[in-house]
């Protein structure tokens, strides 16, 4: 089914001005790879973004823990199941970057944890997000390496349980309170020691658009991309750098470029759009879904390679 012509009126969120491109309706063959990150619409509980997401005709839903946790894994996965959708990814594991030996302990007893959800809901991947700086710590080189030593640790684990480690790097950004791993470079070291069925990396274009080199690390990563992740750069950042994950097509990305890099080392999984914006979160879910489902056909979707399938 092709898209139809959007009513007059139709305004693209949060911006307000007009739809630049129709409504794409489901079933719409261009939909099928798209995925929505809970975050995006992060007012809506687990049953609204799975009704959500069936009503749009979007095929793929990005599961962060907590509102799982509300619920429960079974009755999650069970709804998830029945509605017929994929887990373009489980977020999150990972802040694990503490010197504390009893941190770590709770760090990697909560990791496994999140490989059981993961597995519950066949998910494609578990996003680990690496951790901050300890308070009071200023050695990035020791937390970084403490984030590898703990990937090293969970990778057999993962394995056991038919799980995929996706290494997110955050921009720099966010290095002292969540992120030591500031590249996709340094991400693709952490993981290249170990199997590339069980540990890869997350290509999040909000993260590594600025990186020098982007592109020959992502033809490096290969077949270690388990999820690509969209939403825009915007400027001027807000008060809360958290919540400054813009709308597709609002800000600066190339999207044209990171995308068809992604396509070329054969990616074929979901396109995941993860937005934190408080703007975002402000308006009414579907027509947020709406507007993330038009720019990704109009800006992302057309430098994809289709779907693989057996």
């Amino acid at each position: 089914m092709t898209a139809v012509n959007a009513p007059a009126g139709v305004a693209d969120v949060p911006s307000g001005l007009p739809a630049r491109v129709p409504t794409p309706e489901p079933g719409d063959p261009r939909l099928a790879r798209l995925a929505l990150n809970q975050r995006t619409t992060a007012n809506w509980s687990l049953r609204e973004a799975i009704d959500g997401c069936v009503a749009a005709g979007i095929p793929s839903l990005g599961v962060w823990r907590e509102p799982l946790a509300e619920v429960g894994v079974e009755v999650g996965a069970r709804w998830i199941r029945e509605a017929g959708l994929r887990v373009s990814s489980v977020c999150r594991g990972g802040f694990f970057t503490s010197a504390d030996p009893d941190e770590r302990r709770r760090a990697y007893e909560e990791n496994l944890r999140a490989l059981d959800e993961t597995a519950a809901l066949d998910a494609a991947a578990l996003v680990l997000v690496p951790g901050g700086l300890p308070e009071g710590d200023r050695d990035i080189r020791g937390a970084r390496s403490r984030a590898a030593e703990a990937v090293a640790e969970l990778a057999p684990h993962a394995a056991a349980r038919g799980v995929r480690l996706a290494i997110e790097p955050m921009h720099p950004i966010y290095a002292a309170d969540r992120g030591v791993v500031s590249t996709l470079e340094q991400a693709l070291d952490i993981a290249e020691p170990h199997d590339p069925d069980v540990v890869g990396v997350v290509v999040d274009t909000f993260h590594v658009w600025w990186e020098p080199g982007v592109l020959d690390q992502i033809a490096r990563a290969g077949d270690r991309i388990y999820s690509y992740q969209v939403c825009d750069w915007i400027t001027p950042l807000p008060p809360d750098a958290l919540l400054s994950r813009g709308m597709v097509g609002d800000g600066h990305i190339d999207f044209a470029t990171l995308t068809a890099a992604v396509a070329a080392t054969g990616y074929d999984g979901d396109v995941e759009v993860e937005i934190f914006n408080a703007d975002v979160w402000a308006a009414p879910g579907d027509e947020t879904v709406a507007t993330m489902a038009r720019r990704y056909i109009e800006l992302v979707e057309p430098h994809l390679s289709p779907r693989i399938t057996p």
